[in-house]
């Protein structure tokens, strides 16, 4: 039986079905670049090559790591972005509107049974959406734009099944931590994870995006989840084309001979990874009285407007400790106006929020806000490598934003479902 997987792969190559180990050419859907690994790299290559792109329509371009324009040089890179944009005549740019990840997806890009790729290795969010998406290099990245094609060894897939019902004030980001933890960051081993079980189903699609995105913490091409009715309504919600077709990709069957990890989500804690990895993770009591400087809601996994959301329904009437600074940069600038429009930045902002631009920032190590030396951040974001965020000497904890808000009104690290214990 072939997996979603296989499925999507073999419509891309034309061909009845796939095997894993085989290589195929497969035809792109939708190639996503954004300003610091796309036409800054590319264009050279084309240049050399005498091509433009493809198909303009099936080129997605954002602007997000060199925002807002802080130097010459981040204005010169966002300079020759959009000129290339009018060069190669793309439709579909998105300036300074967000993170990639998640301006792709509420912009009505992505459907079930899509073949994408995206110039960043976070690009396996798409998997939320029953699409097959994963990230390439500049040069793979050219060829694709020249000739709208990319060759492919067909992934085997590994099955990981969340049982239960999650608890109170516990997220998929937890869930992501704890399968860190157990798998590790090489499980994927380059190949197709696809998330199945009750959990999972149970999960809004911008909690299903973290489990997507951090399926490259686990070494995975692409983190897929087939898609349902939440599928179907979220892309109409985002103006996007629902295929007469989709429900041919609800797939979430383990072949029997399948790889297969089993979880239960009803027994999960809030978690905590300790740097430099997202594997480090431990129940979130393991870390308490931990101190830390910065509280950061941010990046693609951590500041979609369901996490704004979280931070807020901890911090509303509350204060963050004096010692604490919390920085707040919103996913993208649509859920930052729906935030807004219902009070929630309201909430973070008299809690004694700090926000940033719409962009990835210090997630990245992009930024004036970069953790200097010696700095301790408890982040929202996905990764927690040695100087991504800034200075070497920084040390970066990684958890969801509830366990990020509840930590910051104490001043140190604790699980969120003790916060009102505390206060008590």
């Amino acid at each position: 039986m072939n997996t979603l997987a296989q499925k999507i792969i073999a419509n891309a190559c034309n061909k009845v079905s796939v095997e894993p180990g085989e290589i195929v050419v497969c035809k792109v859907d939708l190639a996503m670049i954004h300003d610091s690994g796309g036409p800054r790299r590319v264009k050279p290559i084309l240049e050399k090559l005498n091509r433009k792109v493809w198909d303009k329509e099936k080129v997605v371009v954002v602007t997000d790591h060199y925002v807002p324009i802080e130097s010459e040089e981040t204005r010169a890179i966002q300079e020759l972005t959009q000129k290339w944009v009018l060069d190669q005549d793309i439709n579909n740019f998105y300036d300074q509107q967000g993170i990639c990840h998640v301006v792709v997806p509420e912009k009505g890009h992505l459907k079930p049974g899509m073949f994408c790729v995206g110039g960043d290795s976070h690009s396996p969010t798409g998997g939320a959406f029953g699409a097959y998406m994963f990230g390439v290099g500049a040069t793979e990245m050219a060829g694709v734009l020249a000739t709208g094609e990319i060759w492919l060894k067909v992934p085997e897939t590994i099955f990981i099944r969340w049982k239960g019902k999650l608890n109170n004030l516990v997220t998929a980001k937890d869930m992501m931590l704890a399968t860190c933890r157990q798998i590790g960051m090489g499980g994927g081993q380059y190949q197709a994870i696809q998330y199945i079980g009750e959990a999972i189903y149970n999960l809004s699609i911008q909690e299903r995006m973290t489990m997507s995105n951090m399926a490259a913490e686990l070494g995975a091409q692409t983190g897929l989840i087939a898609p349902d009715k939440k599928t179907v309504d979220y892309i109409k919600r985002s103006d996007g084309q629902v295929p007469k077709n989709w429900m041919e990709f609800c797939i979430d069957t383990p072949n029997s001979d399948a790889t297969v990890f089993e979880f239960d989500a009803s027994s999960l804690s809030p978690q905590i990874a300790a740097p430099h990895s997202p594997e480090n993770a431990e129940n979130a009591e393991e870390f308490s009285n931990t101190v830390f400087d910065i509280a950061y809601i941010g990046a693609c996994t951590g500041a979609k407007y369901v996490d704004l959301a979280a931070a807020a329904s901890v911090l509303k009437g509350r204060r963050i400790a004096s010692s604490v600074s919390l920085k707040v940069a919103p996913a993208s600038l649509q859920d930052e106006k729906k935030a807004l429009n219902d009070g929630t930045l309201k909430i973070l902002q008299d809690a004694g929020a700090e926000f940033l631009p719409n962009s990835c920032g210090i997630c990245a190590g992009y930024g004036k806000d970069r953790l200097t030396e010696g700095q301790v951040c408890l982040s929202s974001t996905a990764r927690n490598f040695q100087g991504r965020m800034g200075a070497p000497s920084s040390r970066v904890y990684l958890a969801s934003p509830y366990t990020v808000a509840a930590s910051a009104v104490v001043g140190k690290m604790i699980d969120p479902r003790e916060l009102d214990i505390l206060n008590g």
